[in-house]
């Protein structure tokens, strides 16, 4: 049985090495919310993965605290939980949301797994000791500049290049990386920039062997993708279409997409992620672990969900370097010279929380306590 005596909000401000530009726009800072959940015998950890604005999703870190703060903390304070896949129920009636969700509900089954003295990774069920990475490359100010970032990326040892397109950046940039790098495996990511009309520009992408093409069309579809995919070679991934299992199941069935990219915060958390892994597992669709330019905190949870079985291609984990000098947790994640993370075997999420680092980076936060401890 679980009941959270305290939670703790805290939001820090995170510069990036180097901006990271999409079709949405260009990202040079994150906001970032963490929370700490505490029981009377342990303690987990969890990360909002909402941007600043309402771009790739509606909810934003604002939105997300507003949440956390007015319904879903309080909600969960001192209810007695059976266990960390209970929370998920627990906040069925709280409707969308699904950010806000996650960054509690990861938290307790960070938690959980701490009280049980194992790896997070393994409480999930996850079969993999090693996870592949792939990189994921915003847009960038001209080609010569993309080619020499892609080359340092396979020279560090990742396995998989994903580079972010919009109208007027996909064709050249695809071809001169196809020219540079011919055997290299490749997808692209549109982030909902194009409509079904651009049939004509997006069939020219089969030529360059991409392994995918990611949300190309928009992002609460399933139809038009539909109708999309039957045109192209080229396996179509989705991700913002995706919300939770049933949808999975959907665009499986209509044919929508061939691969689904699977992000922690998208879907609500880890108990909808392991019914994702479950239903893709057993029909044979490749699932991989996105990325939203997490800090450590939601990185180390990143690492753990991959673990799991159907999570079969190299997701948008990368090390703690690529986008931050400073990250939330020490050691910082690395990856290997041959393009893996190694599964942490510590309790949880594995990784300490760098508290100096956190708090110079802290901008405000806030604590909740249980009803008949409050003062």
């Amino acid at each position: 049985m679980i009941v959270l005596e305290s939670v703790q909000l805290r939001e820090i401000h995170l510069p990036l090495v180097h901006y990271f530009e999409t079709s949405f726009g260009r990202t040079d800072n994150r906001r970032i919310i963490l929370v700490t959940v505490k029981t009377r015998d342990g303690v987990g950890y969890g990360e909002c993965t909402a941007g600043e604005e309402p771009d790739y999703s509606c909810e934003t870190t604002e939105t997300a605290w507003h949440m956390l703060a007015d319904f879903i903390i309080p909600n969960l304070l001192g209810k007695e939980l059976p266990d960390a896949r209970s929370v998920d129920g627990a906040l069925r009636a709280i409707r969308g949301n699904r950010m806000a969700k996650a960054t509690l509900e990861t938290a307790v089954w960070d938690l959980e797994a701490r009280l049980l003295g194992i790896p997070l990774s393994r409480h999930l069920g996850g079969t993999r000791r090693h996870i592949p990475c792939g990189v994921s490359i915003g847009i960038q100010p001209g080609i010569d500049a993309l080619l020499k970032k892609v080359g340092r990326e396979l020279a560090a040892g990742y396995r998989r290049i994903k580079i972010k397109i919009k109208p007027g950046w996909e064709l050249d940039p695809i071809r001169c990386l196809r020219e540079a790098f011919p055997d290299i495996p490749l997808m692209a990511d549109a982030n909902s920039a194009f409509r079904l009309s651009d049939l004509p520009l997006l069939r020219r992408l089969d030529q360059f062997n991409l392994m995918m093409l990611e949300q190309p069309l928009d992002d609460d579809d399933i139809v038009d993708h539909a109708a999309l995919q039957k045109e192209l070679a080229t396996p179509i991934c989705l991700d913002e279409s995706i919300h939770s299992a049933e949808d999975a199941r959907k665009a499986v069935e209509m044919g929508s997409c061939r691969i689904i990219n699977v992000k922690l915060g998208r879907v609500g958390g880890y108990s909808e992620v392991l019914k994702i892994n479950d239903y893709c597992g057993r029909n044979g669709i490749p699932i991989w672990c996105g990325g939203m330019l997490e800090s450590g905190v939601g990185r180390a949870h990143n690492i753990a969900m991959s673990s799991l079985s159907a999570f079969s291609l190299p997701g948008d984990v990368s090390a703690s370097k690529r986008y931050y000098a400073e990250d939330t947790v020490h050691p910082p994640v690395v990856v290997t010279p041959d393009g893996t993370i190694e599964l942490p075997e510590r309790p949880g999420i594995g990784y300490d929380l760098d508290w100096e680092r956190i708090q110079r980076a802290s901008v405000r936060t806030r604590d909740f306590y249980r009803q008949e401890e409050q003062r």
